[in-house]
């Protein structure tokens, strides 16, 4: 199912049940109703376990009371959502798929094994973390045991060779997935896709300074990675922007669609260059001519003037 399809559930949801702000979960209460961590939720949240809905008054996203009961009346609840939410490194990856890490590592560059999350450590190399439900169906998969065993066919070793490393990529596609499946507007599915793009090729798509000001409003913040302009800050900024060509051809073309489909449903505001007319009126007195005497005061002369009498 889309990301969009989600959306559009999960908003008429909230429509047929006239859900507010008060009725439905905050993302803290809802990870205690799922007897979850705050960190497993998001998680849950990012892959799609845990549908949510924009807050009305506009504070983010939040849990509908019957999207809790659907989960609580999973089989398994709550082990089996918490291994299902549960990430792994390359050691434990590699342990728990019976192989040896560089042999995890191979598949992991060659795409086959998507990474959900990442940090960049303190020696400033890269951590992938994989959902470790998604490494066990890999290896329980008897389509797989030959990439499991033996040596790696000769195609992929070429390719290993000349440096391919698709684990970027991947991240990227999951969490263009993820965006979207949280995008609530036509400008906000564009912003997700402008996320993944350098701000040059995304200026170069959106040539009006309007559009890409109200574009620029709904971008979505890069994961958090060290402080801006750190060497940490540096590499995982690196790691969201798209840099395969192929990658960056078709995230132009979907972001030209998207920002069309926007510019259709709801065209970004412009300033009214026109000035208002003002209503017509009495002609203004001209400046520094007397202001003429109150009413009140003129009848008052006009009386004491009858009562001296001539």
């Amino acid at each position: 199912m889309s990301g969009n399809t989600l959306t559009h559930e999960a908003t008429a949801t909230v429509e047929q049940t006239g859900t507010t702000r008060d009725t439905a979960y905050a993302p803290g209460r809802a990870a205690r109703e799922l007897r979850l961590k705050r960190s497993e939720f998001d998680l849950a949240v990012h892959l799609g376990r845990i549908r949510t809905v924009p807050d009305e008054g506009g504070g983010g996203r939040r849990v509908l009371p019957g999207e809790i009961e659907r989960i609580r009346a999973a089989e398994g609840f709550p082990q089996a959502l918490r291994d299902s939410v549960r990430t792994v490194g390359t050691a434990e990856g590699a342990s728990l798929m019976q192989v040896t890490r560089a042999r995890f590592t191979r598949l992991a560059r060659l795409g086959l094994l998507v990474p959900v999350r990442f940090y960049v450590n303190r020696y400033r190399a890269v951590v992938w973390l994989y959902p470790a439900e998604e490494l066990r169906q890999f290896a329980a998969d008897g389509r797989n045991a030959a990439l499991l065993k033996g040596r790696t066919p000769e195609g992929l070793r070429d390719q290993l060779a000349e440096g391919l490393d698709l684990r970027p990529r991947n991240w990227r596609g999951r969490h263009l997935g993820f965006l979207l499946r949280q995008a609530d507007d036509p400008w906000a599915r564009a912003a997700a896709v402008a996320s993944l793009l350098d701000p040059v090729e995304v200026s170069e798509i959106v040539r009006d300074p309007y559009e890409l000001s109200h574009l620029n409003r709904f971008r979505p913040l890069s994961p958090a990675q060290g402080a801006p302009g750190s060497p940490a800050g540096h590499i995982a900024e690196e790691i969201n922007t798209a840099a395969d060509p192929d990658e960056i051809e078709w995230l132009r073309a979907d972001l030209a669609g998207a920002v069309a489909a926007a510019r259709r449903q709801r065209p970004a505001p412009r300033p009214d260059l026109h000035p208002v007319p003002l209503p017509p009126g009495p002609a203004p007195a001209p400046q520094g001519a007397q202001e003429p005497e109150e009413p009140g005061r003129l009848r008052g002369l006009l009386g004491r003037m009858r009562r001296k009498g001539p």
